[in-house]
């Protein structure tokens, strides 16, 4: 490793570290990206999956958080048009919680807060006319409306980010924790530690960015010796992930009778994702897991609208993930801000500290716009804003769009399963001629380890993208463990074991 200075070590490898990293390679500051775990291996990866104005978030008054997520929507869409695309999402009215005049001025400020070029608007929606949207519902919802937003894959959107930071210069290592910093001079004389070897490095850095998620005040605590003075909320969401629940590319969104909403959502072609809820922790204890009161609510609650019943028997997977908010001192946890808040320390002639509380998926570029902002005065050098006009790794499909690209892929590889094409391509965007090379046959794609993945694309995946363990692969950088067998990830763990390259970064 060079013994030059880095202009910025970020700690983290969520979508917020990634994101800032991005950004920052592209202006021209050299930077050091270090994650405890796996790239997008918590909150980043326990997600709804949507990229969203937060019409919820209008109940809250958090007009300047709607109107900045609302702007984001296209922006991504155009960076990365494999991963995010847009979503139509059918709201029925439930005549006993929020009048339809409130869900109508809802709507309306979400269609103009913000300009939106190619989402349409809102519109109702009469279920008592054979709409197809309708035919899901028990038949107490007559009417509803409709709406946009987008859909991600947020573990990609992480990925991407980290690929796009590495191809401008950036050194990301993964399962390596930042176990001391101190300054010295205008200097961070920094340690990371090897999760795995248990090898430390020592570097040094103009700066530090604290993007640890939940683990924010962890790292202040134990790294940098601190007492912090923000605190974080800890919110748990878990989601459940069932067989497919009704036909159709749109997704529902629900009211509840605790003013909470959920959403079912179309997922992996052949599932229905639904989530999430609201858990505040007290602290965090190892990976949270869903419980069995939150797999009941989500239960209850999809089978409070729909016409068949969700059951236990239909769910194939489960997740949680915990939201690190910025405590704003509200006591119901769906109130909570999702803002973000940037913490600057450090005096004048030391080397700055910077600590993200809050976030997400949605406003994670212009978070990372907001971090450099601040962190302006301590870099004259630094380079001016550019990150949304410039597409993710995979992103550069041409102006015809996904389609077209996907039209096009087919035609070139005829003797390859057309679905099986479209879900590599949603995976890797423009990327996909790199893996396929002169693939014709499935039989070229080498070993297959079940659910559509092949030896080839995991190599891929190993040598491009971080990939080191077998639930990196199946849950993080694909969905594929939605329909491998535990034969086959151990069979998976086994090769990738044999097949290791070396991702040691200089």
């Amino acid at each position: 490793m060079s013994s030059e200075p880095a202009d910025l070590l970020i700690i983290g490898g969520g979508v917020n570290g990634t994101g800032i990293a991005r950004d920052a390679a592209g202006r021209g500051l050299s930077i050091i990206l270090a994650e405890r775990g796996d790239l997008a291996g918590a909150t980043s990866s326990a997600a709804t999956k949507l990229i969203h104005g937060g019409l919820r978030y209008l109940e809250h008054y958090e007009f300047r958080l709607v109107r900045e997520a609302l702007g984001e929507r296209e922006v991504l869409m155009k960076m990365a048009p494999h991963i995010i695309w847009p979503l139509r999402f059918v709201l029925p009215h439930h005549p006993g919680l929020r009048p339809a005049w409130m869900i109508r001025i809802g709507l309306f400020l979400y269609d103009h807060l913000a300009g939106r070029q190619t989402l349409p608007g809102s519109i109702g929606v009469d279920f008592t006319q054979g709409d197809p949207r309708g035919r899901p519902l028990k038949d107490d919802f007559k009417r509803g409306f409709e709406y946009s937003d987008c859909w991600v894959d947020d573990s990609r959107f992480v990925v991407l980010n980290a690929m796009d930071a590495r191809r401008m210069g950036s050194r990301i290592y993964t399962r390596t924790a930042l176990t001391a910093a101190r300054r010295e001079g205008n200097l961070w004389h920094a340690t990371l530690t090897d999760q795995l070897s248990g090898a430390s490095r020592e570097v040094t850095a103009r700066g530090i960015i604290n993007a640890g998620g939940p683990w924010v005040r962890d790292t202040l605590t134990g790294a940098f010796g601190q007492n912090p003075k923000n605190s974080v909320r800890l919110i748990k969401g878990s989601h459940i992930v069932t067989r497919k629940l009704f036909d159709g590319d749109h997704c529902y969104i629900f009211q509840n009778a605790d003013n909470r909403i959920i959403f079912a959502i179309p997922y992996e072609r052949d599932f229905t994702l639904v989530g999430t809820t609201d858990i505040q922790l007290d602290k965090l204890d190892g990976p949270p897991r869903i419980s069995e009161e939150e797999t009941t609510y989500l239960l209850e609650a999809a089978s409070e609208y729909f016409r068949q019943p969700v059951t236990r028997d239909q769910i194939v997977w489960s997740y949680a993930g915990v939201r690190p908010l910025y405590d704003d001192g509200d006591s119901d946890p769906s109130a909570i801000t999702r803002d973000y808040v940037l913490d600057l320390e450090g005096k004048p002639g030391e080397p700055p500290l910077l600590s993200v509380y809050g976030g997400k998926l949605t406003t994670s570029r212009r978070l990372a716009e907001q971090v450099l902002e601040k962190l302006a005065p301590f870099y004259p050098q630094m380079g001016k804003p550019w990150s949304g006009s410039k597409p993710l790794p995979g992103g550069d499909l041409g102006a015809p769009g996904f389609e077209t690209f996907l039209a096009e892929l087919k035609h070139k590889y005829p003797g390859l399963d057309p679905a099986w094409l479209t879900r590599l391509a949603r995976r890797h965007g423009s990327a996909v001629h790199e893996i396929l090379g002169d693939a014709q046959w499935a039989t070229d794609l080498g070993e297959s380890f079940g659910g559509g993945l092949y030896a080839r694309e995991v190599d891929y995946l190993m040598r491009h993208e971080w990939a080191r363990e077998a639930d990196d692969v199946l849950w993080r950088r694909t969905k594929c463990g939605l329909w491998v067998s535990a034969t086959d990830r151990e069979r998976l763990a086994n090769w990738m074991a044999q097949h290791r390259p070396n991702m040691e970064q200089t």
